[in-house]
């Protein structure tokens, strides 16, 4: 049985911070499309048809370092609305680095989980950010876990880390013990400072490998962003080796398959694709 899971770019290209794999950041220039805060109506329609596609999971998304007050208050307005006209939608909130209280907060008025990566190793993420730590974002998940919310927590593989990184990531992830890892390989931009991805298809099949034999009882493993530039029309390969999750259609900055197609080819490849959480 494979989950899907849907994101919502609720807050585009405002980023200050320096992450050199991250086209939100002002600092790079990229081409992308920048907008502050989205409509309710705007998200609300967009997050019924991402149910429509057979989402079960939606995320909403902000850029920047974290949360703050204008933030925390307009993703809470945002999870209170989808909670009550789209009851069977677990609402993940990816708002950055974030205390007990605001994620108190969140978890009242309707999320479920908290999506923060660590991105990479402790040892390896100064070499892609050195406006905020490493630190900081194990802490954010720490206070996730601590305040009773689901924790969602992965990482990008191929921006030029060893494998031991890549190891140690996933050593790291493991500590926390999260219900979900969203398992994103780097997607290069002209604009950004990683100029390629340092990682084809067997190292990610590697990844994925290492990955479930550390997290056995992981209940959702997902293949996100860089899943169609290595494993289209190499679906079956993620699942063999573990994942029982992907994301469907766009990413942040970043267009996605078509949703239809990814339940199209699931089908044909035999899966049943899960219409509740309860299986996760």
């Amino acid at each position: 049985m494979i989950f899907l899971c849907a994101i919502n770019n609720v807050l585009s290209g405002t980023c200050n911070e320096d992450c050199k794999f991250c086209t939100q950041s002002v600092r790079y220039k990229a081409a992308i499309e920048r907008y502050t805060f989205k409509e309710e109506e705007t998200v609300l329609q967009e997050a019924r048809e991402a149910a429509a596609n057979g989402a079960l999971g939606y995320c909403l998304v902000t850029a920047g370092k974290g949360l703050d007050d204008r933030t925390t208050d307009y993703i809470a307005r945002l999870a209170r609305r989808l909670s009550t006209e789209l009851p069977h939608l677990r609402l993940i909130a990816c708002n950055g680095t974030a205390g007990e209280e605001q994620l108190r907060y969140l978890k009242a008025h309707g999320v479920a989980s908290y999506n923060h990566n660590l991105e990479t190793s402790e040892r390896y993420y100064p070499s892609i950010c050195t406006t905020h730590s490493w630190q900081e974002r194990y802490a954010t998940c720490e206070a996730v876990r601590s305040v009773g919310l689901s924790l969602c927590s992965g990482g990008i593989f191929g921006m030029g880390e060893c494998p031991e990184d890549r190891e140690s990531l996933l050593q790291s992830l493991r500590t926390l013990n999260p219900d979900s890892v969203p398992l994103n390989f780097y997607i290069p931009n002209p604009a950004l400072p990683i100029p390629e991805r340092t990682i084809d298809r067997e190292g990610a099949l590697a990844v994925i490998r290492r990955t479930r034999q550390l997290l056995p009882d992981l209940p959702l493993l997902m293949v996100a962003g860089g899943r169609e530039a290595l494993f289209g029309g190499a679906e079956k390969s993620m699942f063999d080796a573990g994942a029982n999750a992907i994301v469907i259609g766009n990413y942040l900055t970043t267009p996605g398959e078509a949703p239809d197609r990814d339940r199209q080819r699931l089908r044909e490849l035999g899966y049943t694709i899960a219409t509740d959480c309860h299986g996760a």
